[in-house]
């Protein structure tokens, strides 16, 4: 991403959403951008492997875990998948873990915080639906902007 999403906000606030939640960085790689694919899914992961194992052409995977923490989406294998399949990062309104083996990936990660307790791997929840995170409503297919200063999405 060569342009920062505050400059983005002053150039096109009005054609934007900033997710406001408190999100961390847990990748190596801090700015990223791509269209959007979204998964709703709560305390299961089996629907961001299935998802991550499949080529992501630069996409971005905006997932909605409902803000929960107490177990984790995404871990060190699943990001790694993400990475070997060309996804640009993932913005996980939920945990993460293995914190530090993530750090170390050339991958954009944003998540709310880190948890070791696992996920169920059911495949409960719903791929490439409209989802709403923080006050921002993400379709899929709409182009995702993160840095350090955050989230902003199309409208």
């Amino acid at each position: 991403m060569t342009v920062s999403t505050a400059d983005l906000w002053d150039e096109r606030g009005d054609e934007l959403y900033s997710i406001a939640l408190n999100f961390g960085d847990f990748g190596a790689k801090t700015s990223f951008s791509g269209p959007a694919r979204t998964i709703r899914c709560f305390q299961d992961n089996g629907l961001v492997k299935q998802t991550l194992n499949q080529p992501g052409d630069g996409a971005v995977l905006v997932i909605d875990g409902d803000g929960s923490i107490a177990t984790a989406l995404m871990g060190d294998m699943i990001a790694e998948a993400g990475v070997r399949n060309g996804w640009n990062g993932v913005v996980i309104n939920g945990a993460i873990r293995d914190r530090e083996a993530l750090a170390e990936m050339g991958f954009g990660i944003k998540a709310l915080a880190s948890n070791p307790r696992k996920s169920a791997k059911d495949g409960a929840g719903e791929i490439d639906v409209t989802v709403e995170i923080g006050g921002a409503t993400i379709r899929p297919g709409a182009m995702v902007f993160a840095d350090a200063d955050g989230v902003a999405v199309e409208k």
